[in-house]
């Protein structure tokens, strides 16, 4: 995945935040990577109303 791919989030990892579990299904633009603790790498995504927050790789799928 790069930086400007739009993509969907699929799925949830783990317990979220009632604002970011509403974002399952929606789609945005990622907008930068983010180093995660140890676990990998995380994609920064910005939607529409310009909330931006990360997700691991496999939990977004590219549209």
């Amino acid at each position: 995945m790069e930086i400007g791919q739009k993509v969907k989030v699929c799925r949830l990892r783990d317990r979220v935040s009632k604002s970011i579990a509403e974002r399952l299904g929606q789609i945005g633009i990622i907008q930068s990577y983010k180093m995660t603790d140890g676990s990998g790498v995380g994609l920064v995504v910005l939607f529409d109303d310009n909330f931006a927050t990360w997700f691991f790789e496999d939990e977004l799928k590219i549209v």
